[in-house]
């Protein structure tokens, strides 16, 4: 009879334990303001949206999470302002790929990870990093294709996501050309449950006319 009553008290306690990590992840979710687009196109299970100039900090770290911690901590006030920023999503490995970084072997092991900023800041008036390791950029206007990553998929669940976009884009607009490498838009931190954790797999596109003229 005791075991049992400890058995059930475990599972309940597991139960509660398990609703308030949902519930925070969803309370963050919730109060992290929305990197604006506007969707112009539908593809299959893939959007094609126009993302405005965005300012954002970046790293490039020998992991996900020193380089998200480093983030954070500029976020929460490690800037030559000292003022907290509210983060926008979480961008994983952006663009060219990534010099070594401390203590990394090898570029291979180094992680490029972003925040953005809100649209209230430019490159001007974005607080400057008090960290060497974390550097401000500006994105210029593009237009993305983007996938969710599906939570609940055995295996890796964002190569799959990745291969998936790359092929909807080559089978159902031809008249699309691909830039660049894709990368991870993520919407929570890497300390998430992969269950509960909300991401994307985008890639920038332009649009070829008949004539081969790219049109961003």
């Amino acid at each position: 009879m005791v075991r049992k009553r400890t058995l059930a008290y475990g599972g309940i306690a597991a139960a509660s334990l398990v609703a308030g990590t949902v519930a925070r992840v969803v309370s963050e979710r919730r109060s992290t303001p929305a990197l604006s687009a506007e969707t112009v196109e539908t593809l299959g299970d893939a959007e094609l949206r126009r993302y405005p100039a965005t300012v954002a900090v970046e790293t490039v770290a020998p992991s996900e999470h020193r380089a998200f911690g480093r983030l954070v901590r500029y976020a929460s006030g490690n800037n030559d302002a000292e003022t907290g920023l509210s983060a926008l999503p979480t961008v994983v490995s952006e663009g060219e790929r990534p010099p070594a970084a401390s203590g990394s072997e090898s570029a291979d092991d180094a992680v490029r990870m972003a925040f953005y900023l809100p649209e209230t800041y430019d490159v001007e008036s974005t607080p400057r990093p008090s960290d060497p390791n974390v550097r401000v950029v500006e994105r210029p206007a593009r237009t993305l294709a983007v996938t969710p990553v599906p939570r609940w998929s055995v295996g890796n669940r964002v190569e799959r996501a990745r291969e998936r976009l790359l092929s909807n884009l080559r089978g159902e607009s031809r008249d699309i050309d691909v830039v660049g490498d894709p990368f991870v838009l993520r919407y929570d931190g890497p300390g998430a449950s992969s269950s509960l954790r909300a991401s994307e797999v985008a890639v920038e596109v332009r649009r070829v006319s008949a004539t081969g003229a790219a049109d961003g």
